[in-house]
């Protein structure tokens, strides 16, 4: 167990007042109201804050960029977060409203002198291979002692979407009472995100008293690659990608993949497609739901019809509501 001195070594926290203007350089203050005057107050962004001011906001200092889908945002910074959807060319129904709402949360934690992010490597492993300073959790809390999911969003390895599909599904958990960590993994590569996912995991059960969750009865949530890295958990294990004894999840809730992994070790599994995804194959999906329920593994599965692929929480879409059956799930199965 690592001690608390390590552990704040480890961590980042960054809180601050500080204000924001929007792309017609009005400050925007608490619920992004427009002031003209200089009292100093938490900037919440608005859908029409930049990508910039997300990166640069105090709250976020040292690792804003990590919020934002590659490791150098910078062509992007004047878009406004109304087309936020322009920067995840694989996620669909992309709500601004969503994200703002999910990135506000993490402001008013910061604000409030809550840890919001932690590195899951130490510095000497940073200093070793400097994309590990890319990697990280962003923490939801629940209540204390509760279990945890960890969400890996989705973005086919080439960027990491976790303004629509970790941050929006983190804060809905966590209103649930459960902990919620959303993980930034490094880009270009399956195997370097799954190593991520599990260092991840080795973290939170090594520091669960300090992070004050449970490491009984924990979840792993994907969409698309995410899926594919919760999939790869699921099949191998994590101590093939890290050194110690972890056990598997309780649940996995993998979303429109067509990764076909499965065996009778698969822990309870929910899985979600659309009939309209045109990069996760319908057939593909049902078959390895066959599979699965073949070898005895319990399977939940919600097939939409309008979603498309990557559809986050699913609003606009027949898909909404889909997470509420995901923590019902993985909740039954904890009371088994």
């Amino acid at each position: 167990m690592m001690g608390c001195n390590a552990l704040l070594l480890m961590c980042v926290l960054f809180t601050g007042k500080h204000l924001i203007s929007d792309p017609q350089g009005h400050p925007l203050v608490n619920n992004g109201t427009k002031t003209g005057n200089n009292m100093l107050a938490t900037a919440h962004l608005t859908t029409a804050s930049l990508v910039r001011d997300i990166e640069k906001h105090p709250s976020f200092k040292g690792f804003g960029k990590l919020l934002l889908p590659y490791d150098n945002n910078a062509a992007y910074y004047n878009t406004p977060i109304n087309n936020i959807g322009s920067l995840m060319p694989y996620h669909n129904a992309i709500n601004p409203d969503e994200v703002v709402r999910a990135v506000n949360h993490l402001i008013d934690n910061a604000e409030s002198g809550k840890t919001i992010f932690y590195s899951i490597y130490s510095e000497a492993q940073r200093k070793q291979d400097p994309n590990k300073e890319n990697a990280g959790l962003f923490f939801y809390r629940g209540d204390p002692g509760a279990p945890f999911a960890i969400i890996c969003p989705g973005g086919g390895f080439s960027y990491v979407g976790s303004l629509h599909e970790g941050f929006p599904l983190a804060s809905q958990i966590s209103q649930k009472k459960l902990n919620a960590f959303v993980i930034r993994y490094r880009i270009g590569s399956e195997r370097w995100a799954t190593e991520d996912l599990a260092a991840a995991i080795r973290f939170i059960f090594e520091n669960s008293s300090l992070l004050k969750v449970s490491s009984n009865n924990y979840s792993l949530w994907g969409g698309s690659a995410g899926a594919r890295m919760v999939g790869n958990i699921a099949y191998y294990g994590v101590n093939e990608f890290v050194e110690g004894n972890f056990p598997k999840p309780i649940t996995a809730v993998i979303a429109y993949t067509g990764q076909s992994l499965y065996d009778k070790s698969f822990p309870a599994t929910f899985i979600t497609v659309s009939d309209d995804d045109r990069i996760a194959n319908v057939s593909t999906v049902e078959r390895r739901v066959r599979n699965l329920k073949n070898v005895g593994v319990i399977i939940s599965y919600e097939r939409y019809k309008n979603a498309g692929h990557g559809f986050g929480l699913g609003t606009g879409t027949d898909a909404a509501g889909w997470l509420y059956k995901a923590v019902q799930f993985w909740q039954s199965q904890m009371s088994r």
